[in-house]
């Protein structure tokens, strides 16, 4: 059995405003890659090419619909301590919450994931443009 941590609220709402952030970040660079991938179409016809662009392009709707799941359960849980917190008699600054641990891990899943993916439509790009 693993025991849950807690930590300060303020702690948790920082990380939760942090990957808001982080999230908004990544929708709309989403939007410039694919945007960027239109350029692309535009001048290749080659099958090759096309089979990445179209790579490419399902894995950013992949993205944006991982991204808006996240921002979902963030927001989530954001309003989960918020009314802990309201309940709450003793100064917040004191009371310790259950830490978001299960969230954390997917949003560093996706991070790693993301970059992966960042990195090789970079190296895509590299060489058709």
């Amino acid at each position: 059995m693993t025991k849950q941590l807690t930590v300060y609220l303020s702690d948790l709402h920082f990380e939760h405003n942090q990957w808001s952030s982080e999230l908004k970040f990544w929708e709309d660079e989403i939007k410039t890659f694919t945007k960027r991938l239109e350029e692309v179409v535009k001048r290749y016809t080659s099958n090759e090419i096309r089979a990445k662009i179209e790579h490419f392009q399902n894995q950013f709707v992949l993205h944006d619909q991982v991204i808006d799941i996240l921002k979902k359960d963030v927001k989530k849980h954001e309003k989960i301590i918020a009314d802990q917190a309201s309940h709450e008699t003793v100064a917040i600054d004191h009371v310790h919450f259950e830490d978001h641990k299960s969230v954390r891990d997917r949003m560093d899943t996706q991070r790693k994931i993301y970059s992966e993916l960042k990195t090789e439509y970079f190296e895509f790009l590299t060489k058709t443009m």
